[in-house]
């Protein structure tokens, strides 16, 4: 990819509508080498074009040949020879119209998997505030539906639009050869035919724009609606979900209806343009070769000229349209892979091979990119030692998974520190931080593939013993003993797992990786009481030896922490021992006992 789009930032509120020519130089200047081979296809094209052009001119001469002769025999040597000059002109013609399509489809699929490719490069390089402004539909639109759009509309109406031009041109410098004031009189007609292509494209050009936008909002709508389905049935809102839902489509319907609309008026106009073409050029032909000015071939070959003349003008309407429709993708992708990246991470130290997991916050500060003015983590410090168990608790919105995300660097701090053995998180790459953690997240993630598969996510050197000895460790073992191919089978949607099933997956999955650190983000919400005792055995194997962090509302299963971290307002309140907080009766001591008055 272009290294200029790494560090160039556009935001949300500076997309630009960059119109056809605009995303032409973003895509020449994206990749220089499609340069040379679209215009060696625009070449051909051109080239194609303009032998048919000739044809008019022989036809007109086997017409006067075949005048000439009614008085006597017709030369059918001449007309064989003329034939065979056609025959070889549209054979040679056919072939670089052939070998222009040939070019142009190379040329644009390779394109298209460039870009797609990059694309998805560039959806690991974005802050993970984009993701908070931008609905996931809406990029795997632009991956799939504007890459698609971009592709189709330069292999097929980019070598159009050249090759209707070149006949256009050609077409015209023919009539004035051949008779001037017939190729007056045609010009004339197809002037109209320009003024009205011209009126239109004007005015379509918005609704081809909004149309792309719709459609990449309806996308993402429709892809959030049903991830959440379970939620939108349990809470009854079918009927706003409808409601929203047929708004937006009736806004996309609109937009959609009014660009093919306008985009489809052009053809029938441009058909009523040609026709009227052949009635002037046939009366004022009639009334020159009846003055004894022209021959009767002259009109013949006109009226092939008049053809050829006012088709491109439709061609260039239709090529236009589908441009638009291009220029509009192109800007959906383009202004995505233009988006400000994260940091460029220059002179990081490597990462020692023996990790002995001590952390250390040193006044970290943050608040959220989207968001400055709210401080979310204010002043935090804290010292974690090596094989330490931490837990941080609080209540909700207190920063806790914000300090996560600061640890992981998914997020980079205002002001302050993190090190971990002494090294600051910052000197690291963001890949040798996220390599030196195991995760378990309160949402369960599967894909669909083995069991085997999902447990070794890429982490292929793992033997069966191992993937064994972790699910009986943390009890899915026997689960998967009872599906029909055990590890080997298939997890898609006629295997059916509970939500504690997928997260003792995704736990099972954090023992395979082995990992020397570890963050537990509500790792047992989803399992009932006697799974979670299981569970928790199992953490408590995880975690030995291994620097982990806790985030738990449960405050029953972080008893055995060997530090309580208590949060609020993004600062630490209180810290200590389960029972050094309980002693101190305060915060976490009325949150602990506030847990088992609701039990009771």
């Amino acid at each position: 990819m272009s290294s200029r789009f790494a560090h160039r930032g556009m935001g949300v509120t500076e997309k630009s509508k960059r119109g056809i020519l605009g995303v032409l130089r973003e895509l020449f200047g994206y990749s220089r080498k499609l340069v040379v081979p679209t215009a060696v296809a625009l070449i051909f094209a051109a080239v194609g074009a303009v032998l048919t052009i000739i044809g008019p001119d022989f036809l007109g001469q086997i017409t006067n040949l075949i005048e000439d002769s009614l008085a006597g025999e017709i030369d059918l040597a001449a007309i064989g020879r003329i034939g065979a000059i056609l025959l070889a002109i549209y054979g040679l013609s056919a072939l670089f119209t052939y070998a222009e399509h040939y070019i142009m489809s190379t040329i644009t699929l390779g394109l298209s998997r460039d870009l797609r490719r990059d694309l998805s490069r560039k959806i690991n390089c974005v802050p993970m505030e984009y993701f908070n402004r931008v609905s996931h539909g809406d990029i795997l639109s632009r991956v799939t539906n504007d890459v698609s759009t971009l592709q189709q509309a330069l292999a097929n109406s980019m070598p159009s639009i050249i090759s209707a031009l070149a006949q256009f041109v050609g077409c015209l410098i023919m009539m004035f050869v051949t008779e001037w004031r017939m190729a007056l009189a045609a010009i004339g007609v197809t002037v109209l035919g320009f003024a009205i292509m011209a009126l239109v494209m004007l005015r379509s050009q918005k609704f081809f724009t909004a149309r792309q936008k719709g459609l990449s909002e309806l996308n993402g709508y429709i892809e959030e609606m049903y991830s959440g389905h379970d939620v939108v049935r349990i809470s009854r809102a079918n009927k706003k979900i409808k409601d929203t839902f047929n708004g937006m489509n009736s806004e996309l319907y609109n937009a959609d209806w009014k660009s093919q609309f306008l985009s489809g008026v052009m053809q029938p106009l441009m058909n009523i343009v040609g026709n009227l073409g052949y009635v002037v050029v046939c009366v004022l032909g009639s009334a020159l070769v009846m003055g004894g000015e022209i021959s009767f071939g002259v009109i013949v070959s006109f009226i092939m000229y008049v053809r050829l003349f006012t088709s491109p003008l439709s061609t260039l309407a239709q090529g236009m349209t589908q441009m638009q429709t291009a220029a509009a993708a192109g800007d959906h992708i383009f202004d995505f892979l233009q988006e400000q990246e994260m940091s460029q991470e220059v002179d990081c130290r490597p990462v020692p091979e023996q990790i002995r997991g001590e952390v250390k916050f040193d006044h970290v500060r943050f608040s959220y990119p989207d968001n400055p003015e709210k401080t979310i983590i204010k002043d935090f410090s804290a010292h974690v030692q090596p094989g330490q168990k931490v837990a941080i608790v609080g209540p909700t919105g207190a920063g806790k998974t914000t300090l996560v995300n600061l640890l992981m660097r998914f997020y980079e701090v205002n002001s302050g520190t993190i090190k971990i053995d002494g090294i600051p998180t910052t000197q690291m790459t963001r890949q040798s931080v996220h390599n030196l953690f195991s995760m378990v997240l309160q949402d369960t993630w599967l894909f669909e593939g083995t069991v085997r598969e999902n447990l070794v996510y890429n982490n292929p050197n793992v033997s069966d013993q191992q993937l064994e000895e972790a699910c009986k460790a943390c009890g899915i073992y026997h689960f998967i003993q009872t599906l029909p191919q055990g590890f080997d089978t298939v997890l898609d949607d006629s295997v059916a797992i509970s939500a504690g099933q997928k997260q003792l997956f995704t736990i099972a999955r954090a023992m395979v990786q082995n990992h020397p650190m570890l963050i537990l983000d509500e790792a047992t919400s989803s399992v009932d009481t006697r799974t979670e005792l299981i569970t928790q055995q199992a953490m408590d194997q995880l975690t030995q030896h291994r620097t982990s962090f806790v985030i738990a509302h449960r405050l029953s299963t972080i008893r055995n922490a060997d530090l309580i971290l208590v949060l609020k307002d993004g600062d630490i309140i209180e810290q200590g021992t389960h029972q050094q907080l309980l002693d101190q009766g305060g915060f976490y001591a009325d949150l602990y006992n506030s847990q088992f008055e609701r039990v009771s």
